[in-house]
């Protein structure tokens, strides 16, 4: 009996898949951080680029049973979805260490090579589907990709109601039922003793996953936290936007006040700890009635603009657990407006711990919006006296580098020029960094204000600048008009009994600076005056760090890290010298080394392989398929990960730019592959690839002109309108994308059917190391430049189109 290609079964296991990896990505940002989702996109494709190789070697044999190898690799996958993960995260390694403890750089490849299991499972079932259906590749192909793209969405609806564990095992019971479903589609013996086994594996992952928890990385502020004595998780809420843990100390009482100043006499009163993820501490402050408990608030460096002018109307960015809010209370501001992004925390603060602020988020003068920063300032109409950018992240983390990898598009020229056009006249902009040593992000900062002012027709931008700092924080004010004499007096005796030390401001002397937290050198006023002097250009270039400003197309403003001072820094090894690296780009390196070896050997072992075992053949030419599949595995993945960075900006947060680009692609690639399968039956296959590559070419150029501009349109639009907007771009582009790889696979099913898996192979390992080089480009030349190289690549795949030696392409019916 001939059995139909099982298609609902493998839409169900991509979906599943596609749901794995995201979740995934939220899982590493919690035990570990944000910067493994690279790590996350190059494993899963190194699955597939593993499954090519192996359903090569063994398809003869798996052939004859596909039915039971299906089956047993969509278990496989299923079981360890859940249990690699388990494994995984039990293992020790800390990104800090990776250069100069070599069995970090060993972890990180068994982490590697343990989640590239579950997607190798998964892969296999594809690959040999496509192996032994070639007939219905775009159907398959088609199933496929709306399959994964339902469980780009899925996830995150998922996400909405169930802790990640639980979504694990949510995910891995989806690949049991694509397992039953294979059983009914393919007509399997003993179909009722199958779906008991199914029913009785899913019990068991059910009781491993209720006994288990996530294992934070002991370098995280949580771990380090519940160290301390008598404290405890008291709640816990989660969302696609951050697993919110509610911490309480009723031994040692939490007091948060960063860079409170030395001289400060008074503390806070009592505090609850909330982390995002296991970092990014913000505190809940007890409302006591009694304003003189909140003067600590007068005693850190972001209320120096409260002591230059009397603000009426003020706008807080990242209103975490109420610090700022309460700060510009204190200093009687008449009418607040803060902007939380984490729809959990402002109910926290709203319903669980309104008693315990005093109602505070629910005060007449207190407006709260939940939206995220950037497109709050977008949007809105108001005219603001001062707009203060809230210390958003941990202190360990930025320290460590650990958000080099962060497209953060809050510091960019581009959102501090939009800020400045929100401030009324002689309004201010306030933002506070914490401050490292050797000085990184506060120059960087600064550099970057240079640039928004001068992009805003500010002929002297330091006219319009203060900076001051503590021991541990420092704050930039950017005016909306020249700096005062009196403001500048005001500013200076507020520092000065503080013991903050004044780096910059349009009169200062350089007796003036490095006067109470004391460096060898006055390193920030120094490095102020060489970014606004004439001598800017060569101070970025032999600084150690690189302070060129952040902007929309490269919105790293984290990314220090400069490849010409790596052999400084590894000298210093021994002595505390690669605590100045960045550990998140570190891991990224490692991640494309290990992704460049693994695809070697995936690559030319089954060269070697085959031309020992295979027939000889004339049919295709072997340098030609390598190209074209390499190439459009690099292309595919340069433009899917420089989209889903650049609609972060529009979207507002990672997880949701991830979830919905990823849809869009998928979904509209799949409906052009299944549209190639029609146009061969009017085209040759040269004919067909033309007319695809020919629209990739122009649509990828035109929004490379285009795209900004309607991004700034739509901008202040609802999540609501950008979602199907979002959708509508993407799906041009992706449905011209869905073509080359099964154009070219059609022609291999028809002239070398044996190649099929080894080109499923190429094209996976070359995405393996797209996912993570299409990141390091973005970071050293911008994403338009990688959508670019993308165009390009395609344009080779062109030229290299896998065609017969001696013969023409025909078109299918001829």
């Amino acid at each position: 009996m001939k059995l139909k290609a099982p298609v609902y079964s493998i839409a169900m296991l991509s979906s599943a898949m596609l749901a794995y990896e995201i979740l995934l990505m939220r899982l590493f940002s919690i035990i570990q951080w944000h910067h493994f989702a690279y790590m996350i996109i190059s494993l899963a494709l190194l699955g597939f680029g593993a499954s090519g190789t192996f359903v090569s070697i063994f398809q003869t044999a798996f052939s004859k049973r596909f039915t039971a190898v299906f089956l047993i690799n969509i278990i496989l996958f299923s079981v360890s979805s859940l249990s690699c993960f388990l494994l995984a995260q039990s293992t020790p390694f800390n990104p800090d260490e990776i250069l100069w403890d070599r069995l970090q750089s060993l972890r990180l490849l068994g982490i590697y090579l343990l989640l590239a299991l579950p997607f190798f499972f998964a892969a296999n079932a594809i690959a040999l589907a496509l192996t032994c259906f070639h007939q219905s590749i775009a159907r398959i192909y088609a199933f496929d990709l709306f399959g994964a793209g339902l469980g780009c969405f899925s996830i995150v609806l998922l996400l909405f109601i169930t802790m990640p564990l639980q979504a694990l095992l949510i995910i891995g019971c989806m690949g049991l039922t694509a397992a039953a479903l294979a059983a009914w589609e393919l007509k399997a013996e003993r179909l009722g003793w199958i779906l008991g086994a199914l029913i009785l594996l899913g019990s068991g992952m059910a009781v491993i996953d209720s006994r288990s928890q996530l294992k934070l990385s002991p370098y995280k502020e949580l771990t380090q936290m519940l160290r301390i004595h008598g404290t405890d998780v008291v709640s816990e809420h989660s969302s696609p936007l951050g697993l919110l843990s509610v911490l309480q100390n009723h031994a040692i009482p939490l007091r948060h006040a960063p860079g409170l100043s030395l001289s400060a006499t008074g503390e806070p009163p009592e505090q609850t700890g909330v982390f995002t993820d296991g970092g990014s501490m913000t505190a809940i402050t007890r409302e006591t009635g009694n304003p003189a408990d909140y003067a600590y608030l007068d005693q850190v460096t972001s209320a120096a603009p409260y002591h230059l002018f009397q603000p009426e109307h003020v706008l807080i960015l990242g209103a975490g657990g109420g610090s700022n809010i309460l700060q510009a209370r204190y200093h009687s501001t008449h009418q607040i407006d803060a902007v939380e992004l984490n729809p959990q925390l402002i109910r926290l603060m709203r319903e669980d711990y309104a008693d315990f602020t005093g109602n505070l988020l629910n005060t007449e003068n207190i407006t709260i919006y939940q939206g995220e920063a950037r497109g709050f300032i977008s949007a809105t109409g108001k005219q603001y006296d001062l707009i203060e950018i809230a210390l958003l992240d941990s202190f360990a983390a930025s320290s460590a580098g650990l958000y080099a990898l962060n497209e953060s598009y809050l510091y960019t020229v581009e959102a501090l020029q939009t800020m400045l056009k929100r401030l009324q006249p002689d309004g201010y902009l306030v933002i506070t960094r914490w401050i490292k040593l050797p000085p990184r992000d506060s120059l960087k900062l600064f550099a970057t204000a240079v640039d928004a002012l001068k992009e805003s027709g500010v002929e002297n931008p330091g006219q319009q600048l203060m900076f001051l700092r503590s021991w541990q924080t420092g704050t930039l004010l950017i005016k909306n008009g020249p700096v005062t004499v009196d403001e500048i007096n005001a500013l200076k005796a507020f520092a000065s009994t503080r013991a903050f030390d004044l780096d910059w401001h349009p009169d200062i002397q350089p007796d003036e600076t490095n006067r109470f937290n004391r460096l060898a050198e006055s390193y920030f006023y120094q490095a102020a005056e060489a970014i606004l002097g004439d001598e800017r250009a060569a101070f970025f270039d032999q600084y150690k760090f690189d302070l060129q400003p952040a902007t929309d197309d490269r919105p790293y403003f984290f990314h220090f890290f400069k490849w010409s001072v790596l052999p400084e820094i590894l000298s210093l090894r021994e002595s505390g010298g690669l605590s100045l690296l960045d550990g998140g780009y570190l891991v990224l390196v490692a991640t494309l080394a290990q992704a460049i070896v693994t695809s070697i050997i995936l690559i030319l072992f089954p060269l070697f392989f085959t031309a020992k075992q295979a027939p000889p053949t004339n049919a295709i030419s072997k340098g030609h398929v390598i190209t074209y599949f390499s190439a459009v595995g690099l292309a595919f993945l340069f433009i899917e990960i420089a989209f889903i960075q650049k609609f972060i900006l529009f979207l507002h947060h990672p997880l949701y730019a991830v979830a919905l680009v990823l849809a869009a692609f998928l979904v509209f690639a799949g409906l052009g592959s299944s549209f190639s399968w029609k146009l061969l039956k009017s085209y040759s296959y040269q004919r067909a690839i033309a007319l695809s590559l020919t629209g990739i070419i122009m649509l990828g150029l035109l929004y490379m002109l285009f795209l900004q501009s309607i991004f700034a349109f739509f901008m202040a639009s609802a999540i609501i309108l950008k979602i199907p907007l979002t959708i509508l771009l993407i799906a041009p582009l992706a449905f011209f994308m869905g073509m080359p790889f099964p154009l070219a696979l059609a022609k291999l099913s028809a002239a070398a059917p044996g190649l099929i898996p080894w080109a499923w192979g190429i094209n996976g390992c070359a995405s393996v190391v797209s996912a993570v080089l299409a990141t390091l480009l973005a970071i050293a030349i911008g994403f338009n430049a990688v959508i670019l190289l993308a165009l390009l690549l395609y344009g080779v795949a062109w030229l290299s189109f896998p065609v017969k030696h001696g013969a023409k392409n025909a078109s299918l019916t001829k």
